[in-house]
């Protein structure tokens, strides 16, 4: 079975929601581990409580070196058997840009989630974005990480309607309730094996 390694910086309502999964036998996957970069994360004390082990490695202590820093990570990770070989990496809110290092290390090993459809509104603040460009329709997606911003190939998406009287937090709302279903069902396809991916696409089988 493949170990799950899910990092965070906050609540992390998104690692909640696969957890949860996990723990009513929905996805055959081993949660080994939540890290957090900051130690008041709220999503450490919800992970004690759903039974999972958990890391604080403060990114404040590094500096701004980003490449040490992501060499702490990945031995963490690998301390608790989440290995390139026979591990999955899950960004849950994770408010770092992860070295060029990393990604090479567990390429098309490691998936984030994005409130908005992608390629469109990457970045930050992408729901102000939206309504900002009279979008009718966003979204989320979770896609695979690499050494772009949201760059990386889209495993699934889901769309979300623009009111006129939508607002940023009633936006953001909306979509987060879509990226707690889609999540879970994105760690599950991969680890029953079901993407491929070629290129800058990925099949789903």
């Amino acid at each position: 079975m493949l170990n799950l390694g899910i990092l965070i910086s906050g609540r992390g309502s998104n690692m909640e929601s696969i957890l949860k999964s996990i723990k009513k036998k929905k996805i055959p996957i081993n949660p080994a581990v939540v890290i957090s970069n900051k130690s008041d994360a709220k999503g450490l004390i919800i992970a004690k409580k759903l039974g999972v082990s958990i890391e604080v490695i403060e990114s404040k202590n590094f500096k701004g070196n980003r490449t040490e820093y992501d060499k702490k990570i990945i031995s963490t990770l690998v301390k608790y058997g989440v290995t390139p070989k026979n591990g999955l990496v899950c960004l849950a809110g994770f408010m770092r840009i992860i070295s060029p290092e990393f990604v090479k290390k567990y390429k098309n090993k490691i998936i984030n989630m994005h409130p908005a459809l992608l390629p469109s509104f990457p970045g930050l603040d992408s729901q102000k974005q939206a309504l900002d460009y009279g979008a009718k329709y966003s979204g989320c997606t979770v896609h695979f990480v690499d050494s772009g911003m949201d760059t990386g190939p889209v495993i699934i998406q889901a769309v979300v309607e623009i009111k006129e009287n939508d607002t940023e937090k009633s936006l953001s709302k909306k979509i987060l309730k879509e990226e707690h279903r889609i999540y879970p069902e994105a760690v599950n396809l991969f680890a029953r094996k079901k993407i491929k991916v070629s290129g800058r696409k990925t099949h789903i089988s």
